[in-house]
């Protein structure tokens, strides 16, 4: 009897430790065959040609400009979702008001719109031939689209729900005690936040701006509507990529994609060291 339930158990342990073997297999195959096999198509593409190819495609005067104006609008618009989602995700933690729950799933919305449809609307919204639009351009003597503001906004609305969906779950796991005391000992409300709220979501913050910036980057849908395609002047990374292919240089396409991974992939592991230090 003892022998038969130790055999049983035994062969239990190896099912178990087989279907854990198969559970990792299938989703190391599965990252393997669309993230790390792609990844290094670009890599091999991008430096087939050697060193002095690819530094030369990348040093163009396009695309040195293309990637720049990624890198520039991108920074922008993280700075202020960094601050407007910090705020929204206070306020809709600390405060009730009519139609917050709606305001809440609207909050969402970007992450379900396509972000051609995203620029669609700030066509728009924002065009020559709305009054807004003229507006911009005749009051304010700002173009808005075809340049870098219709690129910032853009990404503002793509990028918006980032930074609010990563601090809000921490705002949500404070202890209220600790700003009620600070309250009790005669600290202000901007006080307490800054000494004892924003310390505590500071990673989070950290966190949802580099998230932010990371999709920004890569966003091509929103951009080439506002944006268009000008080389020098409105042409963002990944539009320029998409001219190249186009164009049927993969050469330049590839060196240009390198770029732009090596700036994502900088950027996810300064998320994954900011996490690994939360938590520790």
């Amino acid at each position: 009897m003892t022998l038969s339930y130790s055999v049983d158990r035994n062969a239990a342990v190896t099912r178990a430790q087989t279907g854990a073997w198969a559970l990792r297999l299938t989703a190391l195959t599965y990252l393997g065959a669309f993230i790390l096999v792609p990844v290094l198509v670009i890599q091999v593409q991008g430096l087939r040609f050697g060193l002095n190819e690819f530094w030369i495609s990348i040093t163009r005067a396009e695309a040195l400009s293309a990637v720049m104006l990624s890198l520039y609008t991108s920074v922008i618009m993280a700075i202020i979702n960094t601050v407007i989602g910090t705020l929204t995700a206070y306020v809709l933690v600390r405060y009730r008001f009519p139609g917050k729950k709606l305001f809440n799933t609207l909050i969402d919305l970007p992450f379900a719109i396509p972000t051609l449809v995203i620029g669609v609307m700030l066509v728009l919204l924002y065009g020559p031939q709305t009054p807004v639009g003229r507006f911009f351009d005749r009051e304010l003597d700002l173009q808005i689209l075809f340049a870098a503001p219709g690129i910032i906004l853009a990404l503002l609305l793509v990028g918006y729900p980032f930074v609010i969906r990563t601090v809000q779950p921490v705002l949500l796991q404070l202890d209220v005690s600790q700003t009620e005391a600070a309250q009790t000992i005669g600290a202000s409300t901007w006080t307490t936040f800054w000494r004892v709220i924003f310390p505590a979501i500071r990673p989070a913050i950290v966190t949802g701006a580099l998230l932010s910036f990371a999709r920004s980057l890569g966003e091509f849908g929103s951009v080439v509507v506002v944006a268009g395609n000008i080389p020098l002047r409105s042409q963002t990374g990944t539009v320029y990529v998409y001219t190249q292919v186009e164009a049927g240089n993969l050469q330049a396409a590839s060196s240009v994609s390198m770029v732009l991974l090596l700036i994502a992939f900088a950027v996810t592991v300064g998320i994954d060291l900011l996490k690994w230090r939360r938590h520790a």
